[in-house]
């Protein structure tokens, strides 16, 4: 396990750790940006990955309580936790505050320090995710969705002959094999799902012209069709989290 580093708190180096329910991030970062990100999944017994060498912060944001745990256990320092009490540099509207995921209060803080507000994130993790953040910078709620993922796997599980697949650009529109059928449905399907789901928070007010930024496992497959989707960061999250660690420094 590396310990926290003997340097300067005028040079720091900054681990953060976002925890979802299928992989975990691991991050070194200094305050200027992200420096190495080593991934596993969250299953495993959690430990600091070695590679990343030391540090002497760290910011945590779980969705597992079970990982936080075991995270919480073998960190050498006590981290700054995301979570709805914390100081995150940003308002929260919502009426059950503990209720948020802390990797949507993370990308939250994201969107508003790289893309101004009004901005809507599309999350594409194992749920697909939509935070809406208002015209005040203030995180407002969203949208929870089935992910690509979960969506193809179901087929999968509950049907005796449709094949696991791995979702993909199709080939066609029209599918010639199962695979590819499977294909359209999931890509091009998805893509209609997101698109409604974006116009419809457009309607709400003070959200016509919300940036649109995406991240996460199939952000880039998705977005490259959706032409809503103006940004694809697929460190939304780490970002935020370092954004985090440099709000509470500075207070």
């Amino acid at each position: 396990m590396p310990s926290p580093a003997p340097q300067s708190i005028m040079n720091p180096r900054i681990l953060l750790i976002d925890a979802g329910n299928t992989h975990t991030d691991f991050a070194i970062a200094t305050p200027d940006r992200i420096r190495r990100i080593v991934t596993v999944p969250t299953a495993k017994p959690s430990r600091i990955p070695s590679a990343l060498g030391s540090y002497n912060a760290c910011v945590l944001a779980s969705v597992v309580p079970a990982a936080t745990r075991r995270l919480l256990a073998c960190l050498p320092l006590k981290p700054i936790l995301v979570n709805a009490d914390a100081d995150l540099g940003i308002g929260i509207r919502y009426p059950n505050k503990r209720q948020i995921g802390a990797d949507r209060l993370a990308n939250a803080v994201a969107l508003v320090r790289l893309y101004g507000a009004p901005v809507i994130g599309v999350d594409f993790g194992t749920a697909l995710t939509f935070d809406v953040v208002n015209v005040a910078g203030e995180f407002a709620g969203g949208v929870i969705a089935p992910g690509l993922a979960a969506m193809t796997h179901y087929l999968h599980e509950h049907t005796a002959l449709l094949p696991r697949i791995v979702p993909r650009e199709p080939r066609a529109i029209i599918g010639k094999s199962t695979v590819g059928a499977m294909q359209t449905g999931a890509v091009i399907g998805y893509r209609g799902l997101v698109r409604e789901i974006l116009a419809a928070l457009r309607r709400q007010p003070g959200m016509a012209r919300a940036a649109v930024v995406a991240t996460g496992g199939y952000a880039a497959l998705i977005a490259r069709h959706v032409p809503e989707i103006k940004h694809v960061n697929p460190m939304l999250t780490l970002e935020g989290l370092r954004f985090i660690y440099l709000h509470n420094e500075s207070h």
